[in-house]
């Protein structure tokens, strides 16, 4: 029988792993695999989730948010685990999930794992963490960090909304320079976004990202005039193209360097990320993955 580690937050989203358990173990077994389950929580490490992991696994399932399936292939990485990962997305923010076409149905998710092949596809690194979805720094990057945990479970992606209107107050010019071989700014800016996939808190940001061509897809929105930057968030939020857009610079790079004196916080993933300088980059092909349709597209949910 064909073995596959099951790795769980408890936590994620609404706690819906927790009433669809038996369902993924009923469909694995269907399939003649055993799932051997590992639960994550505050005081249990992840690490020790993979300490059993040799060649009689077929793959890593994680179900969770972005943050627990960055902290599983950052773990893959350090332990050199190569074998393929899937999601289950039931985190409040499951961007990543989303973007590569995994259902949100647990049911539908794992059949249709299970009836694919691996695919490689890009891994973003900073300095020496890796992320799979978005490295971020500026305003509300560190909004999902000071989140609630009960806050998030009980109302979702409402939570980051509610946590970022907070922050308006402590809006200032970040002074930043970000140096790439297609790309180069010097100046102040309010945000920056490195995208590996293209969205985040669910906005299709980034939609000229792919997940196979070894580039990150970075936006850089620049200090500007209130009423100007207001626009360009409106625009953001409904989804808008964001070309020639004033105060915003999108550019496809596959290696940017970082420097600020701000000190300010760094994100990947939701989760705190290394302090400045960075160097982000793409690593082309950098992980397997099993569900991959890209032919589900994600959508704009305001």
């Amino acid at each position: 029988m064909n073995k596959v580690k099951f790795i769980y937050n408890p936590y994620s989203g609404e706690n819906a792993i927790m009433s669809n358990i038996d369902e993924v173990i009923r469909i694995h077994q269907k399939y003649g695999y055993e799932l051997i389950p590992f639960r994550i929580s505050f005081d249990v490490n992840m690490e020790d989730a993979f300490g059993d992991v040799d060649e009689t696994y077929k793959y890593i399932l994680v179900a969770g948010g972005d943050g627990t399936v960055d902290a599983a292939v950052n773990y893959m990485k350090k332990l050199d685990i190569d074998i393929p990962i899937a999601i289950l997305p039931v985190g409040t923010a499951n961007d990543f999930a989303k973007f590569i076409g995994i259902p949100g149905n647990i049911s539908k998710a794992c059949e249709q794992i299970i009836n694919s092949k691996p695919k490689n596809l890009d891994l973003g690194k900073v300095n020496d963490k890796y992320f799979v979805n978005v490295a971020s720094t500026g305003l509300f990057t560190d909004v999902s960090q000071k989140t609630d945990v009960n806050l998030k479970n009980t109302i979702g992606k409402l939570a980051y909304y509610v946590k970022g209107l907070e922050q308006l107050h402590n809006l200032r010019k970040l002074k930043v320079k970000v140096k790439s071989e297609t790309a180069f700014f010097d100046g102040d800016m309010y945000l920056m976004l490195a995208f590996n996939g293209q969205t985040a808190g669910n906005l299709n940001l980034a939609y000229k990202a792919r997940i196979d061509d070894g580039l990150l897809d970075v936006i850089i929105v620049k200090a500007g005039v209130m009423k100007d930057i207001i626009t360009l968030f409106i625009k953001m939020l409904r989804g808008d193209h964001l070309e020639n857009t004033e105060n915003l610079i999108y550019f496809k790079a596959d290696k940017i360097q970082v420097e600020c004196d701000e000190g300010i916080v760094t994100d990947i993933d939701g989760e705190r990320g290394p302090d400045f300088p960075l160097t982000i980059e793409c690593i082309k092909g950098g992980m397997k993955v099993l569900g991959v349709n890209m032919g589900s597209k994600p959508k704009v949910n305001i």
